[in-house]
């Protein structure tokens, strides 16, 4: 699989939103606060932009 990188662009999602609740390591947290404040997105906008390039991706590895 090639070097993908993440390139965070502006978007707005139309849909409906539910609130979720997630755990993450105080670590993790610095780091994505950080990155929020250097690029000036709100770190709500950062994890939806992770996830979403997650997402698209992601290789699902099939069980034999």
């Amino acid at each position: 699989m090639e070097d993908a990188k993440l390139v965070i662009a502006p978007k707005r999602y139309a849909a409906e939103s539910q609130v979720l609740s997630v755990r993450m390591p105080k670590d993790m947290l610095r780091e994505v606060d950080a990155v929020a404040q250097k690029t000036g997105r709100t770190r709500n906008e950062l994890i939806l932009t992770c996830i979403e390039f997650a997402l698209q991706h992601m290789e699902i590895e099939e069980t034999k």
